[in-house]
């Protein structure tokens, strides 16, 4: 792993806003971008596409190959992910997919097999890392770790708002349910759970705009740049 290339982890629970902070912070500090959540998604996407027994361990490990094809675009403030010269950046975005990819996401091996994968863009001049293990297992020395949480019926506001945004109409109720389902996955999955690091920064944003977050986040990262 390389050390010397300041790293911010963004760690918390599904549609708390993760990638919305890594994208602004990006856009402010210039750094490199790691959306850990959308590596599973393209392997969810890739199993379901190529119908793959997703409780076939050794079929989603051979997936892990497929990866080498996958780039992260940060254009216009604006996360593309790009598959064999294809973006599929709203492909993944789908309920469907982000189940799939939280289930395959409890799987040792799998995570396993993707680490070093992971830790490939740790890059100068900085790297911001958003996921549920960023600070704790991925980059456990990274120079600024933030939780970002909120409460369950506000993460489904903002999940919901998201989808309507890119066409896709959910019922509130059932999309409720599916992220309690995922917190108990990602809570309690035997292997890099969601935990809150020591040495971690928490901002619960159940009620502060997009702003106040940003400008929490900033003040604390340029308070531990300038200490570094």
């Amino acid at each position: 792993m390389v050390t010397n290339v300041p790293v911010i982890t963004i760690d918390g629970p599904s549609g708390v806003g993760k990638g919305t902070l890594c994208k602004e912070l990006s856009k402010e500090l210039k750094w490199n971008i790691l959306d850990s959540g959308a590596i599973y998604r393209v392997l969810a996407f890739l199993a379901i596409r190529d119908q793959i027994n997703i409780n076939s361990k050794d079929s989603l490990i051979q997936l892990v190959s497929h990866l080498v094809n996958l780039h992260f675009i940060f254009e216009n403030n604006k996360m593309k992910i790009i598959l064999k010269k294809t973006d599929i950046s709203m492909d993944i975005r789908n309920q469907k997919i982000s189940d799939v990819a939280s289930r395959i996401a409890l799987l040792p091996c799998l995570r396993k097999a993707i680490l070093n994968f992971q830790r490939s863009f740790r890059l100068l001049p900085g790297l911001i890392a958003e996921g549920r293990d960023m600070g704790t297992i991925i980059f456990p020395d990274a120079l600024v770790k933030i939780f970002l949480d909120a409460n369950t019926k506000t993460r489904t506001k903002r999940r919901m708002l998201q989808l309507q945004k890119n066409g896709v109409n959910v019922n509130f109720d059932q999309l409720l349910l599916q992220i309690q389902e995922r917190d108990k996955r990602d809570y309690h999955r035997v292997v890099s759970p969601l935990i809150i690091a020591d040495d971690v920064f928490i901002i619960n944003s159940t009620h502060m705009s997009k702003q106040k977050v940003m400008e929490a986040a900033l003040h604390y990262t340029y308070l531990k740049l300038t200490r570094a």
